[in-house]
This record gives C-alpha cells, structure tokens and sequence, in this order.
C-alpha cells in the first residue's frame, strides 16, 4: 500500500470501530471488479443495483461508469461519516449530473432498509465475519428478500482469516468465526453460482456470487473458477 495515497478516513474508522469496519483499506481494484461483475454481465439492459456496506466509496465509484440508462442504484451505509463522504461523492461524480435520484445514498443497516423495492443486482461489502452468527443470518435472509427472482448477490471475505484469528483471538472469539462460515457455507451450498479468489487485493479475499431461485436468469453460468490479480 502506497502510504502517500491512503484512505485516512477509512483507516481511522478502522481504528474507531474495527468490528463494523472490517478492513484497514478499502476495496482494491481487482476486488472492486469482481464484486460488481453482474452489473457488467446484464448490461445494457436497466438495473435496479443495491450496495451495502459502501465504507467511503471504492466499490460505488466503479458501480457508476456501468449503470444502463434508466438504472438506479441505491448505496446503503450505516457509519454516519461514511455515508457523508458517499453522498459528496455521489453530488460531485459527473457522469451523474442531471440525474437527481439516479443513485441515493442511505444511511441506514441494510436490514432496517425501508420500503418494497427489490434489485437485480446487491453488492455487498459488509464485513459478515466481524459480525455475530445470528446478525449474519438476519442479513443474508434479507439480501434474498431484497432480490428479485434471479437476482444476484455478491460479497467477498479476506483470504487466511481463519487460520489467523486461531494465533491472535480468543476461543470465544474463534469460535464466533466458525459458527459465521457455518452460515454463509449453508447459504453458498443452496445459492452459489460462482466464486472468484483476488489475489490483487489487500488483503487477498475470495468473491461469492449468490442467486435467489426463480425469475429469468439473464446472466451466463457462473463456473467456480479462480482470478490472480485481475479480479476474474
């Protein structure tokens, strides 16, 4: 990481609240790709796209150049500075000008999320292994909720995690871990589609891409395959 061009912001959130962070950097560009590859996939057509979790903004900022004309995105983050900096961005990013309404941030957990809409696309960048088994299952069953019949979801975790928090956490804690990948290996056996391995990011992190059963599946098959630095 080059220290000249850090995320100060994210880093000192990092520091304020690591568990609701989840990172000391911010989505990397192969990461960031990987993660919002079924917006490519269906484009041209228009999308309804959720982020959640967008921290200050690295994923938003490569969802914008590939929404479709008459797509919306909405970006749900719940940290208050987080959320200020997303809305800057959002204001001053100038493939939006003339478009209010075209992308809204949110300040919100994306389980509290008002409303009736549902999205083709959610890119998640919530840290689910800092959270609590339970939350962790709240969060999944409402991203399924949240998709249309054939939607898509995709999130990541970092690479290793496992074997390191055996070295530095607590049993409570190691066990809190596994009880998470319980979940989520329970989401990915009924759900999965795809699964990429960025080893281009920092630290490297393995790509999920989840599908809620029924509807038209617009986009080609998701083959479990791994990607070295470009993201695929």
């Amino acid at each position: 990481m080059d220290f000249r061009t850090m995320d100060w912001t994210f880093l000192t959130e990092a520091v304020r609240d690591p568990r609701s962070t989840g990172a000391v950097a911010p989505s990397g560009r192969a990461l960031s790709r990987a993660l919002t590859d079924p917006v490519r996939a269906l484009a041209p057509r228009p999308l309804t796209v959720l982020e959640a979790g967008a921290g200050t903004g690295a994923v938003t900022r490569a969802l914008i150049p590939h929404l479709s004309p008459g797509s919306r995105l909405d970006v749900v983050e719940a940290n208050p500075r987080f959320a200020a900096r997303l809305s800057g961005l959002v204001d001053r990013h100038p493939l939006l000008a003339g478009t209010p309404g075209r992308v809204r941030v949110h300040r919100s957990y994306v389980e509290d999320l008002p409303g009736d809409e549902r999205y083709d696309v959610i890119v998640s960048g919530l840290p689910l292994t800092n959270f609590a088994p339970d939350q962790v299952g709240a969060i999944m069953a409402r991203y399924l909720e949240l998709l249309h019949p054939g939607g898509t979801l995709t999130y990541f975790a970092y690479l290793g995690t496992r074997h390191a928090r055996t070295l530095v956490a607590s049993r409570a804690q190691v066990r809190r871990h596994r009880a998470v990948e319980e979940v989520m290996a329970a989401y990915q056996r009924r759900y999965a589609t795809g699964r990429w391995s960025v080893w281009g990011n920092l630290p490297p992190a393995r790509v999920w891409q989840l599908r809620r059963p029924g509807g038209d599946v617009r986009q080609g098959p998701g083959a479990l395959h791994s990607a070295a630095g470009t993201g695929r």
